[in-house]
C-alpha cells in the first residue's frame, strides 16, 4: 500500500475526524435527545445551483456529539460545516425543528490559501425528538427504591406521596 500524500486538505480532515471521534456520544451530552435527523443541501457560492442533498438519521447512543459535514468542493482546504453549536442551542431551547444555512469559510483551493474563500453554501433542516420529562416533584422509582430500601414498587401516586413524606421529616 502506497503512503498517502500530505495535503493541507487531508491534514485538516484528519484533525477534524479525530476531534469527532474523541467527542462523547449525543446520548451522553444531551440526555433528553431521543432522535435526530439532519437534511442538508449543498449549493454553489451564489446559492443558486444545488450540487447534492443528503438526509442523515443519527442514533444518539452511537452518534458522536460533534456533527459536521465536509464542504462539497473537492478542492476546498479547511472548509466544512460544523452544526454542533447549532444543535446544542436547539436542544437547550428544546426546539423540534431548526432550519438555516452556513457559508463555507475554507479556502477555494490549495493555490488560493489566504487569498480566496470557498463560500459554498450548506442549507440544513434539523429535526429533533425528545424523551418525555417526568412531572416536577416526582423522582424516578428506582432512585426512591435505592434511597429508602423499598422492595415493592408502589403505584406512581404512592411514590410521589412517599417522596413528599420523606422530605417532610
Amino acid at each position: 500500500m502506497r503512503p498517502q500524500k500530505f495535503t493541507p486538505r487531508a491534514d485538516y480532515r484528519l484533525q477534524e475526524n479525530l476531534r469527532t471521534q474523541a467527542s462523547v456520544s449525543l446520548a451522553e451530552k444531551f440526555r433528553e435527545l431521543k432522535s435526530l435527523t439532519v437534511e442538508i443541501a449543498y449549493f454553489n457560492a451564489e446559492g443558486v445551483s444545488k450540487n447534492s442533498e443528503l438526509k442523515c438519521t443519527f442514533y444518539p447512543d452511537n452518534a458522536k456529539s460533534v456533527v459536521r459535514f465536509d464542504c462539497h468542493n473537492p478542492e476546498c482546504v479547511r472548509g466544512d460545516f460544523d452544526l454542533s453549536a447549532t444543535l446544542a442551542q436547539a436542544i437547550a431551547q428544546r426546539r423540534t425543528t431548526v432550519t438555516g444555512e452556513m457559508c463555507c469559510q475554507g479556502w477555494l483551493s490549495k493555490t488560493t490559501i489566504d487569498q480566496v474563500h470557498c463560500h459554498n453554501i450548506l442549507r440544513y433542516k434539523i429535526s429533533l425528538g425528545y424523551q418525555l420529562r417526568a412531572p416536577v416533584g416526582v423522582i424516578p422509582l428506582r432512585r426512591l427504591e435505592r434511597q429508602h430500601g423499598v422492595r415493592e414498587r408502589p403505584s406512581a401516586g404512592v411514590a410521589a406521596i412517599n417522596h413528599a413524606r420523606v422530605h417532610e421529616r
